[in-house]
């Protein structure tokens, strides 16, 4: 079992991907992307997934060392529940976020 917490400030998001050239390609996959920019508030679910992300190294216990952000994929089912989707673990993951801070927590369960 692994538990992960990230919390991240919306605005350093924001500007990464405003101003860093191909900062948001290398962080968020291509359903990533396209799901956050359909939302009123896209910053804060681009937090919200780089923190979820986040977390879920450290769960892992090895960093981005061994994966990189695009290894790791973060939808949402018909209800808007947050999945990762990563290899073939059984991962709960939350993810919440307001105008200033988005924060996310991993647990990876036992095989």
């Amino acid at each position: 079992m692994g538990l992960g917490i990230d919390i991240v400030e919306v605005e350093r998001i924001k500007k990464a991907i405003e101003t860093t050239k191909g900062f948001r390609e290398k962080v968020f996959t291509a359903n990533e992307i396209s799901y956050c920019e359909k939302r009123k508030n896209k910053y804060e679910n681009y937090a919200g997934r780089f923190a979820a992300k986040e977390a879920l190294v450290k769960a892992l216990g090895q960093g981005f060392t061994k994966y990189s952000f695009l290894d790791i994929e973060i939808t949402n089912d018909a209800l808007g529940k947050p999945t990762i989707n990563f290899k073939d673990k059984k991962i709960d993951v939350s993810i919440s976020h307001e105008k200033h801070y988005a924060v996310a927590m991993v647990i990876i369960e036992e095989e």
